[in-house]
């Protein structure tokens, strides 16, 4: 698949989790509301995290001729999805929180930061090329 149609993909399954979770954060926990966004918030930050491991880095060093180091956000997405939704299912709301909060800080914060760089679309995008 071309790469812009995965970028493509990517910002649809990924802008949505932007305001998502913010929201998220902002409800009142563990309300119907509130389980039911997570839930669709999990499964495309999922999505996301898949589709982005298909996107060859476009900016600096790459391994394999492929990855750079912002699909370290990915692996980040695909690890602390599963263990929040498991240790909600537990009982165990702090560990459900500080993965929640470390997925949005780093998945969506600090990654989307990086998309922003010279170089990347989303730069070119917003600022120009």
């Amino acid at each position: 698949m071309p790469y812009h149609t995965l970028m493509y993909f990517h910002l649809a399954t990924v802008l949505p989790c932007v305001v998502m979770g913010a929201a998220l954060f902002a409800m009142k926990k563990g309300t119907p509301v509130h389980k039911a966004t997570g839930k669709v918030y999990m499964i495309l930050m999922i999505i996301t995290a898949i589709i982005t491991l298909f996107m060859p880095a476009q900016v600096g060093p790459q391994l394999f001729n492929h990855f750079g180091w912002i699909h370290a956000f990915s692996l980040l997405a695909l690890y602390s999805t599963p263990k929040a939704y498991f240790a909600i299912r537990r009982g165990d709301v702090k560990t459900h929180q500080r993965s929640m909060i470390g997925l949005y800080i780093g998945g969506i914060m600090i990654a989307g930061g990086f998309t922003l760089a010279p170089g990347r679309y989303l730069h070119a995008l917003l600022f120009g090329a």
